[in-house]
């Protein structure tokens, strides 16, 4: 897992100029430069951690002189009151990192901890758990890092990724067939071809069309298990739609091959980390 670092550095570089603004008033009216400190990231609840990179990206870009040292890797599950990160350098510039690096640590932990959460709960199943772009403007590719740290998948990055037809596009289109016809013929044949149906009428119709992958919007758990015979393998098949952690597990029972939850990036309660120096 690699967040392209071209990327990352203009997501921190935005971060730190919003928080620093004219500089750190309280910091530069205390400390000299010369004034060394060292501090660690202590967990104080239980989950998986994302973001240890970041964090130190963080301060690299503020000073060179900071290290940070992980002692866990991302995607590793953490306990409270564990240590997972040591940093050492001015205090200065440790001080003026800390709340862009704690933010950018603990929502990405927080995704990373939910995700794993709603994976273990299907893990006895073929189905896959995926993300969507429900994501915070600007920090998707950290979003979606961390839930591939989680232990689940990437659905589309962006618009460009992929054809997805939703309810919408058949509005205007005039139809399913009319849509799928028309993508097919415009549009690179490395690209996956996936319909919106919110009904078995329009279930056999996108499959007709020959859609690759079928998005069954806020069906029942009887029209999935039906969509699953229906299709009989001809097309991947996500559940999509509110999907509530209470009802993962009979979900991914009905035999579908994906579940997309945006709750997993757009509701996320971060992870409690905090830094403390010695």
């Amino acid at each position: 897992m690699d967040i392209n670092s071209f990327c990352l550095d203009r997501i921190i570089r935005n971060a730190l100029q919003e928080d620093l603004g004219q500089g750190d008033v309280t910091t530069d009216s205390i400390f000299d430069s010369g004034q060394k400190a060292c501090g660690h990231f202590i967990v104080r609840e239980e989950g998986v951690i994302a973001g240890i990179t970041v964090a130190a990206r963080v301060f690299g870009l503020l000073d060179d002189r900071v290290v940070l040292f992980p002692r866990v890797q991302d995607g590793e599950r953490v306990g409270k009151g564990q240590i997972v990160a040591k940093v050492e350098g001015p205090a200065v510039s440790i001080l003026k990192g800390e709340r862009t690096a704690l933010n950018f640590v603990q929502r990405m932990s927080g995704i990373a901890t939910k995700t794993r959460k709603c994976v273990d709960m299907v893990k006895e199943y073929k189905v896959r758990i995926v993300d969507t772009r429900k994501t915070v403007p600007g920090l998707r590719v950290l979003d979606k890092y961390s839930v591939m740290a989680g232990g689940g998948h990437n659905h589309r990055f962006n618009l460009c990724d992929g054809v997805l037809i939703k309810d919408n596009h058949i509005r205007a289109a005039g139809s399913i067939t009319r849509a799928v016809k028309s993508a097919r013929e415009k549009v690179s044949h490395t690209l996956k071809i996936e319909v919106e149906v919110e009904n078995l009428e329009q279930l056999s119709e996108a499959l007709e069309a020959g859609a690759d992958i079928i998005l069954l919007d806020n069906m029942t758990l009887e029209d999935m298990r039906k969509s699953v015979e229906i299709t009989g393998g001809r097309a991947l098949l996500e559940a999509s739609g509110n999907i509530t952690q209470d009802r993962l597990t009979q979900i991914a029972a009905t035999g579908v091959d994906l579940i997309s939850m945006g709750s997993l990036t757009h509701s996320v309660k971060s992870l409690d980390i905090s830094l403390k120096f010695e």
